[in-house]
């Protein structure tokens, strides 16, 4: 975590080092990044500096305040109380900024004695909340990182992907179990899959002392994994080796590899985190096996594969009653097809319920009783349960969805950004979450973050639609951050497109419907809505009667008239439930 975080134009680069240079010999550490290209979006690794910096100095020149990522980023700190300004050139400063104060540095020429960037230092120490370090470089932290990078796939089969990153993502998770380590999220050291630069490189970007990389063989029922551990900063290995075995020792393997790791950074594990690193959701190689290849297409977000997961995990649980995790992925992926007339509260409650009997400390377990709570309307409760799987898992991405949709479902908006933020910045393909920070902002009529954010949601959507032109789900999305970007006849494109690629599923023509009605087009959006509402689940219908898309077409009285018959017709399923 820094203590600054530098927000700048890249035109001001070389303006901007010196800057940088001098802060850093007052004993602060600074973020600022200069290898981000211009325009480039808030991937995961800016968001969590940004988030995680003590304070936050914007560098205004003429170049700066054009820039809408400047704007946001400066709009964000000074919402958290943690905004610096500086200013060259006399630039005109944004006219929501110009009440603050900011220090002129045009004549400052680099001095760190010059009266300009000594008051630039007092205002740091304001913001702060502690007197300057002494005038001397200060160490960074001695707390040992890690970033545990992807392991490359060995086994000459695209299609084992989920294996080598499943096997990755839980070796991050027991290092995660450590408390004498910090850890790299998973979704930040995943961001460099492929990526070309060096293990010290990465290691300055994640801010981590040490990086591990790997590789994993699977070929029938054996499994070779090598692993190396670097120190980042020496560029040299502390640590590496060469396991051989079956595949029904993987767990024993990842144990042993997690305690290997622990012992080559000389860290000492407490009598629990011992007992945790030893603790398996599963004794099954085979179930696990299947709940990986499950893991991973659900974290793809499409709405196909839900049925897929759910298939896998039905299977997964044969094999093993009792393996929490995957009712509670089953439980999830039943969530999203919530909207489908036929799903049975039952068939939502009963994984949820299950997992949660399995494991009570799971975050997931609890997200899925959210999802379940959600899904029948009740958004207090919902709300409930996913602050809880936040609690037990605050970097969940599923945990931090479900609240911010709980807090829109409880109009609670201001609220409901903070998650969606927080989901967005964990998964880097996420569009949902980054969609729905459009949609808050809109109500709240912040119509400048409301463009910044669309622009960002936009920019994933194309991303996934660019891989997959059949992703309904994008496509629906995209048409509503279309309307709300001013792109219109683009919008109505898409909204073409989306009938034409997938005019069964009813979620997409909701989205479509919710589109409609932000252009303006009301009896296109009834029209469409009309299909939706005559096949709603008790889920779908209380979204419709929530979601704020819909508020320009409540007063007619044929959006009063479809309501009114979907709840007499699901009358009976709500009462079982009340």
């Amino acid at each position: 975590m820094a203590d600054i975080f530098v927000s700048y134009s890249r035109h001001d680069r070389d303006r901007v080092a010196p800057l940088v240079k001098a802060l850093e010999a007052q004993g602060w550490s600074v973020w600022w990044d200069p290898d981000i290209s211009p325009g480039e979006e808030f991937d995961s690794l800016i968001s969590r500096e940004l988030e995680a910096a003590r304070t936050l100095i914007v560098v205004w020149t003429p170049h700066s305040v054009e820039s809408r990522w400047v704007r946001g980023e400066a709009r964000d700190a000074a919402d958290r109380g943690v905004l610096v300004t500086v200013r060259f050139e006399h630039a005109k400063l944004p006219i929501d900024f110009r009440a603050l104060h900011a220090t002129d540095l045009d004549d400052w020429n680099e001095d760190p004695r010059h009266v300009a960037f000594l008051s630039l230092c007092k205002a740091l120490e304001a913001k702060l909340g502690a007197a300057k370090p002494p005038a001397v470089a200060m160490p960074k932290s001695t707390q040992v990182s890690i970033c545990v990078l992807p392991f490359a796939n060995m086994s000459g089969d695209p299609e084992q992907d989920y294996f080598s990153d499943g096997i990755t993502e839980d070796i991050t998770t027991d290092l995660g179990k450590v408390s004498a380590l910090s850890v790299v999220s998973r979704n930040l050291a995943f961001s460099f899959k492929g990526a070309n630069g060096g293990v010290a490189d990465i290691g300055r970007k994640t801010h981590a002392t040490h990086v591990l990389t790997g590789s994993v063989r699977k070929a029938g029922e054996r499994v070779r994994i090598t692993a190396q551990l670097i120190d980042a900063a020496k560029d040299a290995q502390v640590w590496g080796e060469r396991y051989d075995r079956e595949l029904n020792d993987i767990f024993a393997l990842q144990d042993e590899i997690s305690k290997a790791i622990v012992s080559a950074l000389k860290l000492t594990l407490l009598p629990e985190e011992k007992e945790a690193l030893a603790q398996r959701s599963t004794s099954n190689a085979e179930a696990y096996k299947l709940y990986l290849m499950a893991r991973q297409f659900w974290l793809r977000d499409n709405e196909r594969n839900n049925e897929i997961v759910i298939r896998i995990c039905r299977h997964v649980v044969e094999l093993d009653p009792n393996y929490a995790q995957a009712w509670a992925t089953m439980g999830l992926a039943k969530w999203n097809l919530f909207w489908q007339v036929d799903q049975q509260q039952e068939d939502l409650e009963y994984p949820a319920m299950r997992a949660l009997e399995l494991g009570p400390h799971l975050a997931d377990a609890h997200a899925a009783q959210a999802a379940v709570k959600r899904s029948a309307g009740d958004f207090k409760g919902a709300l409930i349960a996913a602050k809880r799987a936040v609690e037990l898992e605050p970097t969940s991405y599923v945990a931090n969805r479900l609240a911010g949709l709980s807090c829109m479902g409880l109009r609670v908006y201001d609220q409901a950004i903070g998650y969606f933020e927080t989901a967005a910045a964990l998964m880097e393909s996420d569009f949902t979450a980054a969609s729905f920070i459009v949609q808050c902002h809109e109500v709240m009529n912040d119509k400048e973050a409301t463009q910044l954010a669309a622009a960002k949601a936009m920019k994933r959507i194309e991303k996934i639609v660019s891989e997959d032109p059949g992703h309904g789900r994008a496509i629906g999305f995209g048409v509503s951050i279309l309307v709300t970007l001013g792109q219109k006849e683009r919008a109505m494109e898409w909204a073409t497109r989306a009938r034409l690629i997938d005019p069964d599923n009813a979620n997409l023509q909701y989205n479509l419907a919710c589109a409609m009605s932000l252009l303006g087009e009301h009896d296109e959006a009834l029209n469409i809505l009309q299909g939706v509402a005559d096949r709603s689940s008790l889920g779908m219908l209380s979204w419709i009667e929530t979601d704020s898309d819909l508020d320009g077409i409540r007063s007619y009285p044929r959006y009063a008239g479809m309501i009114e018959r979907a709840r007499l017709r699901l009358a009976p399923k709500a009462a079982q439930l009340a």
